[in-house]
């Protein structure tokens, strides 16, 4: 079973010194070659992760253990690489989807132009907003880059989430840009019907 913990009396010189379990428990001992990876020399405060083993004389003492940091950094890169792979898959597979649809004369050219005109206009947003949160400008509404993806542009706000890692980590905001996703993605199923095409044909297009 692995703890969680933080570092306390490091005696650098010496290479040791204690854990403090988050929550309470048994304090226990930490020695600098119970780390895996070394990656660095600990100090007092670390959060840790650790197995807790005890020996012959019933002292506890750390093993296996590695920076809490560390393993989070170690975690996000791999999650990060999956997002951005599956949005590169499904903005591929939506674009093929149109260009069918169009082929075979379901859409008119003027569906995949809007699109490429809103994705444009989406990523030009999120590349600005992104610049206001590190300039410590005025920001855009995040009600407004929801509304910009529901219009079509979403396929430009997954590659400003993908290429500029803006809005690609808040929980809250993805939810509802998935939600903008798919409500797009419905009503484009819905011009595919017969009273689709004659909203269509009702706008000229």
């Amino acid at each position: 079973m692995q703890f969680q913990g933080k570092i306390s009396n490091w005696n650098d010189d010496k290479g040791f010194g204690f854990v403090e379990p988050n929550g309470g428990g048994e304090r226990a001992f930490v020695h600098i070659k119970a780390f895996n990876p070394r990656t660095r020399r600990p100090i007092n405060g670390d959060v840790i992760i650790y197995d807790l083993l005890q020996d012959k004389d019933k002292r506890y003492r750390a093993e296996n253990i590695r920076f809490a940091r560390d393993s989070r950094q170690k975690n996000k890169p791999q999650a990060s690489k999956k997002n951005r792979s599956f949005g590169g898959v499904l903005i591929l597979l939506f674009s093929i989807g149109l260009v069918i649809s169009v082929l075979t004369g379901k859409l008119p050219l003027a569906i995949p132009l809007v699109y490429l005109v809103m994705s444009v206009i989406t990523f030009i947003a999120y590349a600005i907003d992104k610049s206001a949160a590190e300039n410590g400008r005025w920001r855009t509404q995040e009600n407004t880059l929801h509304l910009l993806a529901l219009v079509g542009g979403w396929p430009g706000a997954i590659l400003g989430q993908m290429l500029l890692r803006h809005k690609s980590k808040k929980k809250a905001f993805r939810m509802v840009f998935w939600l903008t996703v798919i409500l797009n993605v419905a009503g484009l199923f819905w011009l595919h019907t017969s009273s689709g095409s004659v909203f269509l044909q009702s706008l000229g297009v």
